[in-house]
């Protein structure tokens, strides 16, 4: 999804509390790999790996001048002979310690075996952030949970869309007179899909 995919989203979840929620679970986490220097483990079930939010992370990590946000994404089948960046198995949640972050994204509560690795990285000093049902041990461990219920108006996919695109931004936007978003979007594709200036 592109920047003005998502900005066209946040344009029809205006009003809602989707906004306002994605928003400040991306300013936590935003907040805590930028204060603490980088160190984001990123982690999902053995079904459910987020290559698309750590790939979104890393655009946004570019994009946004704030290398911290790229995470490191830890799976629960990485091998030695996978490439280094999927080569990350859970054992990196037990070596986490005080000033990294392990981000957990989950469409169902997750197993036994991974809320201990993430409660023995808690203990450690990590910071734990949770994105997915909202219910289990993990919620209430974790130090900010942004719950996405089985059923609510958005899935998880659309939701980790919007905490990237938000953990990316440099600071929040300011409220402009009565220009409509809409407004603000259209201006945006057409400079980005005008052609070149001639040059003389």
């Amino acid at each position: 999804m592109d920047a003005v995919r998502v900005a066209l989203l946040r344009e029809v979840l205006a009003g809602t509390e989707w906004l306002g929620s994605t928003r400040r679970f991306a300013g936590a986490l935003r907040g805590s790999v930028v204060s603490h220097g980088g160190g984001l483990l990123l982690v999902g079930t053995p079904a459910y790996e987020p290559w698309h939010l750590a790939a979104h992370l890393v655009d946004e990590a570019a994009w946004s001048g704030t290398p911290e946000l790229a995470p490191t994404l830890v799976r629960h089948d990485a091998r030695p002979s996978d490439p280094a960046h999927l080569a990350v198995g859970l054992g990196r949640l037990e070596a986490a310690r005080r000033g990294e972050t392990v981000l957990v994204v989950a469409p169902t509560t997750p197993a036994a075996r991974l809320v201990e690795r993430v409660s023995d990285a808690r203990r450690a000093g990590a910071t734990v952030l949770a994105l997915g049902p909202g219910q289990g041990e993990l919620p209430s461990m974790a130090h900010e949970v942004l719950a996405v219920p089985d059923g609510s108006e958005l899935d998880l996919d659309t939701v980790q869309h919007l905490v990237s695109a938000a953990a990316g931004e440099n600071a929040l936007p300011t409220p402009r007179g009565r220009r409509r978003l809409r407004d603000r979007v259209a201006r945006l594709a057409e400079h980005l899909t005008a052609p070149p200036p001639a040059r003389w």
